[in-house]
Formats: C-alpha cells, structure tokens, sequence
C-alpha cells in the first residue's frame, strides 16, 4: 500500500495525496483512490486527455467552482446538491480530479429489506426511480427505512431541479442527467449530483457522451446516426436538460418511465427501442392518443401498482406538475424550445408541497397525497377517505389599492402544520436564497376545541378582515368557511379565503 503525492494543475504550490493498495475503484472512464484522512477521492482518467479535455477540467475546477463559491448560497450548492470537482492534477502524464468525498447520508445503512447485500453502497438514484424495489413482494426490495414516504421525493427532486437551473445560469449543461448521476437519501430529503467532469461549455466544449439511455432527448437520439459535424446532429446541451430533468422527477414521483409504454415500432429490440425513445417517442399517459398506453398483460409484477397509469395517473400530482408534464411530453417532446425550464419545475413542485395532505391510514407506505380538489378527497396510494373538514386557503395578492386578485397558489392545511413567511408575502421567493430568519415558522395551523385555528407566533398586522378585528402575536383566528384574513400590511403581503371542503 502507497501513500502518493500528486501535484495541482490549477496551482503548482497544491499538492494532494492518494493511497494505491494496488485495487482501486473503476468508474467508466476513471480509477478512484482515496486520499489517506479519506476527506476527498481523487480520480485519474485511464486515458490521456487532449487539450481540450484537459481545458474543460481546469475551467469547471476554477471558474466555474469560483463562481459558485463566490454566488448567493454557494454552501448550499456545494455541500447539497453538487460533489464539484475542486482540482484537476497530473499523475505520470495522465489525468485525474479531486472531488470531496460523499456525505454518510448517500451510503445504504441496511440496504435491502431481507439481505445486507447493499449495506455500506451509494444510494445511486436508480434504485429509488423504478417500481420493483420498493415493492414490498419483490425479494430484493430496498428496507423500508431507506426509502422515505411520497413528500421526501419532492424535495428529492427540488435540489435537482435547483442544480440544474444553477448550472444553465452559468451558460453550462449536464450532457448526462440521469439517475446513475445523482445520489438520494429520502429519509432527509436529498439529493446530490455527481460526476460532474463531463459538463458541455456550450460554443467551446460539446458533450462527449450523448447520455444514459433512458434519458436522452428524442432528437438527440433521432439524429445519432448523423456525423458530429453534420449542422442536423443534436448533440447534449441546456435544452436536453430540459427533457432529462422531467424525466427524472416523473420517475422519482411515478416510478416508472414517461415514454416506455406498450406500442411496439419494429420487431428488432434495438431498434425499436431507439424509435420509441426517439423519432417516435410519445407520452405513455397521452391524454388524446392511447397507442402507447402500457399493456398490463405485458409489464412484470414487480413493477405494480406504480405501471399501472389508470390506477395511479400522472394528474395525481397535482395541477401544477400535470401542465408541466404535458408541456414536456406532449409539447415540447420534439419541439426543443416548448420544454419548461429548471425554475418552472422547481415553483411548481413546491407549490405542489403546499397542496399535500397527510393519508388518515398510518399503514399507507405513501403518507402524503396531493388534494384533488373534490368533495370526497381520499389518498390514491391506499385509498383511505379523509376524515373531518379540510380548510382549503386561497393566496391573494393586491393588484391595486381596493383590488385583490388570485395567486393562483393554494395552501391546504393539516394538524400543525407551520406558516412559513413565503405563505404570507409574495416578494419572498421560496428558494435557496432564503435567509436562516425565512425559514423560521411565522404561525401554525391545529385543530383545537374541535374548530381549526390558525395560532399567530410572529405576525405583527395579521387581521381577520371579515370581522374586522387584529390578531396580536399568540393569540389564534378560527378558520371558517368564507373567512378573509390579511396576513400582512406590508408591501407584497397577501390575503387568505377560506373555503371549508369535505364538509
């Protein structure tokens, strides 16, 4: 075993240290070491690079690394959502990168529900995407202490969509969004990219991979077969991210693929898988053409309930990530530029989380579920009716002086559930930005003496409009069908109606 010091290509005066035990880990193009206090891995390509290749590294491990660094909320991007490579050194004319090591959240502390097979492995994304590992037939099913309930996936998929709107901001793309290039931990809701050597510098570096199978943008595949120079060839860049990314969160929250269904274009397998993924792709929950529908008689059964779409449908997701979806398999499949961006996905998903209700069966694996919007809500995953009134809260926002109109946002309230101050004033964004200050609670929803209150805890002009009356800081307002109730006086703050369902 040998202790090896290597120096920095960025900075001749940083050196780094690896230990060779002669077996190190093979990614596909890398062999991986440790560093000997195992605080980072540093990772040398088999083959010599060109200079290009070489130009690429050093920028994203010094320009691009300094800009996040130097941007709002660099910590979070870099300790949550990236393992950015840091350096790029030389090793006996080849090189390698330096990337800090992954959290202890991203390792399987049991792995599998009936084996220790996995224990001690990373939590690559493709075990948490598809439907037969958390199937709880399925021999090899991931323990249920690993997976998380339905709510943690939105999160999940709130640090990629952040990722990704952080790097196109940059002028960079992914070239290889995929679930083999991120890590999950749904238990504290996270998810963290990887290999990140490979980003395309749009006009200076082109992707050199044109990505993971089951992500790879419709025209990227369609026109594979052209000369990288031919100007028709679509090659990796920021707008098939914009195909890769859906895909992903429709996976993590549906646990299947959006375009695998049940039309079959050439008896060739090869073939036609790159027809249905390609020149032919459609949406498998089409809701005008159902060519592609899956045929149950045809999919495992492992992959049930979750392939089943007329069972569990994409609208299940609510509203806003069901317009999203059909703008991005529907519209924009081969229309490039009709694709939502990362932002899009991200509001959408978090205003999504303001629609979630928690399921009444305390054996439902899901635990939460998106309010449909009917008399009757019941949970699609187990099927269990919600029990007593649910207060539906409509956000309003002052449009002129005497004029307020729809947000077109919508917070439904559950048993001590907080208020946050991104509820109560439409100038604070929910995002990264957001001070430690933001995050703190602002009031709590309960249900209490049998009438549900909202309980102020910091809110100093919050005021019941309907009878006119201010609610000082730690008394409560009851909530009750047609209530109007000013949360705050302060420019951009909002006005809640309330509407009293399953009445």
């Amino acid at each position: 075993m040998n202790t090896i010091t290597v120096k920095s290509i960025n900075d001749s005066a940083k050196t780094y240290q690896f230990v060779d035990n002669g077996e190190p880990m093979r990614g596909g193009v890398k062999d991986v070491y440790f560093s000997p206090d195992k605080r980072y891995v540093v990772a040398i390509f088999r083959e010599k690079l060109d200079f290009n290749q070489k130009e690429r590294l050093q920028r994203i491990t010094n320009k691009y690394l300094a800009q996040i660094q130097n941007g709002e909320a660099g910590d979070y991007y870099l300790k949550e959502v990236y393992r950015w490579p840091t350096d790029v050194i030389d090793y006996n004319g080849l090189t390698g990168i330096v990337v800090p090591i992954y959290d202890a959240k991203f390792f399987f502390k049991k792995g599998y529900e009936t084996s220790d097979l996995i224990q001690g492995k990373e939590k690559n994304g493709k075990w948490f995407a598809g439907s037969k590992f958390r199937n709880p037939a399925f021999p090899l099913r991931v323990a249920k202490s690993e997976l998380g309930d339905w709510l943690s996936y939105f999160q999940v998929c709130v640090n990629l969509t952040r990722g990704v709107k952080k790097m196109h901001a940059m002028g960079l793309a992914h070239s290889d969004l995929s679930y083999n290039n991120v890590l999950i931990d749904p238990i504290q809701k996270s998810a963290c990219m990887i290999d990140l050597d490979g980003l395309v510098v749009p006009g200076l570096f082109p992707a050199e991979v044109i990505g993971t199978a089951e992500f790879i943008a419709p025209e990227v595949l369609s026109t594979k077969h052209l000369d990288k120079a031919d100007p028709n060839r679509k090659l990796p860049s920021r707008l098939t991210d914009l195909h890769a990314l859906p895909v992903l969160i429709y996976m993590f929250l549906l646990h299947r693929h959006p375009l695998k269904g049940g039309k079959v274009h050439d008896l060739d397998t090869e073939k036609d898988d790159l027809l249905s993924m390609g020149e032919k792709a459609m949406f498998i929950e089409h809701p005008t053409d159902p060519m592609n529908r899956p045929k149950l008689n045809q999919v495992s059964k492992w992959d049930l309930p979750w392939a089943d779409i007329d069972k569990l449908p994409y609208t299940l997701t609510g509203p806003y990530l069901k317009t999203l979806f059909d703008k991005v398999f529907i519209d924009g499949l081969h229309n490039p530029m009709q694709r939502p961006n990362a932002e899009e996905w991200e509001i959408a998903l978090l205003k999504t989380t303001d629609l979630m209700q928690k399921c009444h069966n305390v054996s439902c694996e899901q635990k939460w579920y998106v309010f449909d919007n009917t008399n009757s809500p019941k949970c699609p995953f187990c099927g269990t009716p919600h029990k007593g009134t649910l207060p539906v809260l409509d956000l309003y926002y002052q449009f002129q002086e005497t004029t307020w109109k729809p947000e077109n946002h919508r917070l439904m309230v559950y048993n001590d559930q907080y208020l946050f101050q991104w509820h109560v004033n439409r100038n604070i964004a929910r995002n990264e930005k957001l001070t430690q200050l933001q995050k703190v609670p602002v009031g709590y929803f309960t249900f209490f003496n049998d009438k549900w209150v909202l309980v102020n805890q910091k809110l100093t002009s919050l005021k019941d409009l309907t009878e006119d009356k201010e609610i000082p800081i730690g008394t409560m307002v009851e909530l009750t069908h047609g209530k109007k109730i000013l949360l705050s006086s302060e420019e951009g703050g909002r006005v809640i109606v309330v509407t009293m369902a399953n009445t």
